[in-house]
């Protein structure tokens, strides 16, 4: 059996606002990826994760030009893995992805899309991710549902997105498979852009579609096709079953949460 094509990893591990995160001054660290979890580092959390799937060939951390010029010595060592580059963040996430699959190159597909505060991760879920993935599709978006995350963690405090009678949380992971998925970054970026403009946002991505949306007429496979349409790049999304996936490490309440699961774990 051919074994699947290995990707590229983006790793996010920028900062909207550098050296003002409440999770880095909650842990006494100079940058978010450099909390401790359980006391690894969040971003070496990923990298580990990353590279036990056996489905990433290179990884390319992106993250703030300052703490790239001069990196506290906890990040050096980390950075110095074999296979690991390393790209100055943009302006906002779209922006960084943008501007890292300028910088790469065309062999830059398949591209797999994670943050350095996605703790949890596991090799498991990226495994499983990249399997269920609609093999057509030339993006991919895991997303975990609201019934699965308040079962297993009922405090956890998500953010959900209603589409038809289920709820989701998004997982901080993306694929991007074939060219052609490079115009969903630029339509993120675009998104981005008119968030404090409502009228621009519901322009952009049309008045229909936001209307069924905020009616719960908008189910997830019609938000799936309303993207393609929107972009012209096949979009699917995988529903991954394992709740962990959607608690990212946003805020120091997420710390406390994602090292009660690491004990979990055991």
């Amino acid at each position: 059996m051919t074994e699947p094509p290995r990707c590229t990893a983006i790793v996010l591990a920028g900062s909207r606002d550098p050296g003002a995160d409440p999770v880095a001054r909650a842990a006494g660290v100079p940058i978010k990826a450099l909390a401790p979890v359980g006391g690894v580092p969040m971003l070496a959390r990923v990298l580990d994760a990353l590279a036990a799937s056996g489905r990433v060939a290179r990884i390319a951390v992106v993250i703030d030009p300052e703490t790239l010029r001069l990196p506290p010595p906890a990040l050096s060592e980390l950075l110095r893995r074999p296979g690991l580059s390393t790209l100055p963040a943009a302006g906002s996430p779209s922006a960084s992805v943008v501007a890292a699959l300028d910088r790469l190159g065309d062999d830059v597909f398949p591209c797999l899309v994670t943050t350095a505060d996605h703790a949890l991760l596991t090799a498991e879920m990226v495994g499983r991710f990249l399997d269920d993935l609609d093999p057509d599709a030339d993006a991919g978006v895991a997303l975990v549902t609201a019934r699965a995350i308040e079962r297993r963690y009922p405090h956890a405090v998500r953010t959900f997105y209603r589409l038809g009678s289920e709820r989701y949380s998004g997982c901080n992971l993306f694929l991007l498979r074939r060219t052609a998925a490079r115009r969903l970054p630029l339509f993120w970026q675009e998104l981005e852009r008119h968030r404090k403009r409502p009228w621009r946002l519901i322009a952009a991505i049309g008045v229909a579609p936001f209307a069924k949306f905020l009616l719960g007429r908008l189910d997830l496979a019609g938000a799936m096709g309303e993207l393609t349409r929107l972009t012209g790049a096949r979009a699917a999304a995988v529903v991954l079953p394992f709740p962990e996936a959607a608690i990212d490490v946003d805020k120091p309440g997420d710390l406390v949460l994602a090292e009660e699961i690491l004990r979990q774990r055991g």
